[in-house]
């Protein structure tokens, strides 16, 4: 098994902490809405040339199917060992040695309601030749409210300001930036926040970053489900619906070509249906 320092051991036990919450978040709501849908984990471990089964880390796939989410995926994964020589070149400080380890959570809830918005959340720990936090949240509603597009931006506005005044601005248009589909000439939402490479070269760097992390997971736990019971019982017509189906078409375009986090997962050995578990279970394309 993979041997952890005490850094790795605090960002593992946070993220697996904060998927405990939120999966309990999302089954209340479930409760609410009259569903005994709860989560199915599944344990894996990591595939990749060379290593022995257990040697290379490995997660846990949390799947949900119900009445208000009509599939939520919330994983969790630590995994460590070396990228390959053509990815290593890719990745922040793994140039010249190939070696990594990295622990993180990752959700994407697809809701039944085409009024509730989709969304998107991941905080990530990685260590190669450097240290670093990365991560975010962003809101993918298929018919938007600005009142629950004000309300998701407020709250990250509030969780990134004990970090600096202009950390919010400069998160949020790395999200605009990153979460964009080219060949559509669109954005894949409304926005939210996104970083990276938030490097941890001591342990008041590890200690300042991981707080920011700790904080944007605990914005999203906060507002979210208040975004979910605001909307999840507002009629929509069979049109609404469709409208839905076919947004989904494009935020599955932007995971399959765009996604860093899909291509991380593809090129180190992680579990597949883990990884595509950010696809919606129905789209469409017109």
């Amino acid at each position: 098994m993979i041997s952890l320092d005490p850094q790795q051991q605090a960002a593992r036990d946070w993220f697996e902490s904060l998927r405990d919450r939120i999966c309990a978040a999302f089954e209340a709501i479930e409760a609410e809405a009259g569903s005994d849908a709860r989560f199915a984990y599944t344990p894996w471990d990591r595939e990749a040339e060379g290593i022995e089964p257990g040697e290379g880390g490995g997660g846990v796939r949390g799947v949900m199917t119900g009445k208000v989410f009509e599939k939520v995926g919330v994983n969790v994964s630590t995994v460590g060992g070396h990228f390959s020589p053509e990815f290593a070149q890719s990745i922040h400080g793994a140039g010249e040695d190939p070696s990594f380890f990295a622990t993180g959570i990752s959700l994407v809830a697809h809701m039944a309601n085409p009024h509730v918005p989709a969304v998107h959340m991941n905080t990530r720990f990685l260590v190669t030749t450097r240290r670093w936090f990365g991560g975010g949240a962003d809101l993918n509603p298929p018919i938007p409210y600005n009142q629950d597009t004000d309300a998701f931006h407020a709250r990250l506005r509030a969780a990134c300001a004990p970090f600096g005044p202009d950390v919010y601005e400069r998160y949020a248009k790395w999200a605009d930036d990153y979460f964009y589909i080219p060949h559509r000439g669109v954005h894949r939402g409304v926005g939210g926040i996104f970083y990276d490479h938030l490097e941890c070269g001591d342990d008041a760097e590890f200690d300042r970053n991981f707080q920011l992390t700790q904080a944007v997971g605990e914005a999203f736990l906060d507002i979210f489900p208040q975004i979910v019971r605001r909307r999840m019982d507002t009629p929509f017509t069979d049109e609404e619906r469709e409208e839905q189906l076919i947004w989904r078409g494009r935020y599955a375009e932007f995971n399959l070509v765009y996604d860093r986090g899909t291509l991380f997962g593809l090129k180190t050995g992680g579990n597949i249906e883990a990884i595509l578990m950010s696809l919606p279970p129905q789209a469409k394309w017109r």
